[in-house]
């Protein structure tokens, strides 16, 4: 009789640890949906033009920097574009083109400043 107890009190605590399991993988789904949905909404998509100038960047500076020194190479004017974010890149002084993967580019800007005198006391 007791076995018997003991037999069906083990089937619940069975089931009500399946159900817990089942739950938790739930939770974690749902969670994964909305870290991911998090994640795709702050990624910056990146399309580039042919014409565009862009920047490269130089992984291997990543070994060694110097203190000041920039990780971007460039400018790059982009010459072909491809599916899956494929670039083909020519140096603004060769004419040789390189393929390069998209996440390893930034947009160039070109920021001029005029410089005026300032005012002096005459005027």
């Amino acid at each position: 009789m007791d076995y018997e107890r003991a037999g069906a009190k083990r089937k619940l605590q069975l089931q009500e640890l399946e159900s817990l399991r089942l739950e938790a993988y739930e939770n974690s789904r749902l969670y994964k949906e909305k870290v991911k949905a998090m994640h795709d909404k702050r990624i910056k998509r990146s399309e580039f033009q042919p014409g565009d100038l862009v920047l490269l960047y130089n992984s291997r500076m990543r070994l060694m920097p110097g203190k000041l020194r920039s990780r971007w190479d460039g400018p790059y004017r982009v010459e072909k574009v491809e599916p899956y974010g494929v670039f083909h890149l020519s140096h603004t002084s060769s004419f040789e083109l390189m393929k390069v993967n998209g996440h390893c580019l930034k947009l160039f800007h070109l920021k001029i400043f005029l410089l005026e005198d300032p005012p002096t006391a005459e005027d």
